[in-house]
């Protein structure tokens, strides 16, 4: 399976059942260009078939699935087909299942009662090939080590930071808007200066443009 060029609709394949969030998953990618709903299955045991089938770019997979639990698929379906993205839609928030799912080669992790513009904010992520997880999970309880995006060795909390510190904000105010310690904040401002080799804001905002940060 190959990726889909830029200049071609991005395929997916919706495995979820229930079909009131199927439908809607449908309705918001219909107004979505760049997105092509190509099908959609309710059963672990059928997704093997269906991307033989339907060869999709990306899926959009939710992990609590009758006749095969959801990292199984993620498995299987890495150890066939590489580059297929996938992105978790789930309404699980324990952490061993987002480490679970993520180390199993899910591009990105997202909760069923999130917004929209997670969703969106997701499949975007994916198809750039970077890591997405939702932003209402405790990143700190998540394993991030491998969330590492392109060849940039910042974590996805680090992007977090760093783009929040470019758009002017103080510690105190990225403490509470990522709701986390004051100290922790401080931790990854240090961090990201040593890793980008920054000496003040001026400097990390350069990098945070550089990096392409502020887009995401």
């Amino acid at each position: 399976m190959r990726y889909a060029p830029s200049s071609a609709p991005v395929k997916v394949l919706i495995v979820e059942d229930h079909s009131l969030l199927i439908d809607g998953i449908r309705h918001l990618l219909a107004e979505q260009p760049r997105y092509e709903v190509v099908g959609a299955v309710s059963d672990g045991l059928a997704v093997y078939e269906a991307c033989q089938r339907l060869s999709p770019d990306l899926i959009l997979l939710d992990l609590g699935l009758p006749g095969m639990d959801g990292v199984d698929v993620i498995h299987q379906l890495r150890r066939r087909w590489e580059d297929i993205r996938i992105v978790v839609v789930t309404a699980s928030t324990e952490e061993h299942r987002s480490r679970a799912a993520l180390d199993a080669g899910a591009m990105a992790y997202m909760l069923k009662r999130s917004p929209q513009q997670v969703l969106l904010a997701a499949l975007q992520h994916a198809v750039l090939g970077k890591r997405f997880v939702d932003p209402a999970l405790k990143l700190e309880t998540i394993d991030t080590s491998q969330a590492v995006i392109g060849d940039t060795p910042l974590t996805l909390r680090e992007r977090q930071v760093l783009k929040l510190v470019a758009e002017g904000h103080r510690n105190r105010d990225v403490a509470e808007l990522l709701s986390i310690s004051l100290k922790t904040v401080e931790t990854h401002r240090m961090n990201l200066m040593r890793k980008l080799d920054a000496h003040n804001t001026a400097e990390l905002s350069t990098w945070a443009r550089r990096l392409g940060v502020l887009n995401e």
